[in-house]
């Protein structure tokens, strides 16, 4: 029933800025942590920003200090802010949610969205 619809991806130059967003329904969204996560081509999955029903927010070290996520629990939308973002960057990036931000780094996810394609090349 939970679905979640990830957009704002493009082609950026190394230094540039996007803003993901990822809308969520078919659940309570404020019972709920949401996570972002990236997967590069012949990657695992990367766990890449966190935060909790209450705000609480953990990062990556690979993206600490660059990236921001924030949730608005009026309009069921989680949002990833990149800054100076670099090639390393370059993924499909999706969000997901779970009970606990504790878990969200190590929980097998039944349900994803199709993400959103991230691509920082000159």
């Amino acid at each position: 029933q939970v679905q979640l619809a990830e957009s704002g991806g493009g082609l950026v130059p190394p230094g540039g800025s996007l803003e993901l967003a990822c809308v969520v329904s078919g659940r309570t969204f404020t019972d709920y942590a949401m996570g972002w996560y990236r997967q590069a081509p012949h990657k695992e999955r990367e766990y890449v920003a966190g935060i909790s029903r209450y705000h609480r927010t953990e990062y990556a070290d690979s993206v600490k200090g660059r990236f921001t996520i924030s949730r608005d629990d009026t309009a069921n939308t989680v949002w990833l802010q990149m800054n100076n973002l670099q090639p390393e960057d370059t993924a499909v990036y999706y969000c997901n949610s779970d009970y606990s931000i504790t878990t969200l780094n190590k929980k097998t996810f039944p349900i994803w969205g199709h993400g959103t394609q991230v691509t920082v090349s000159s």
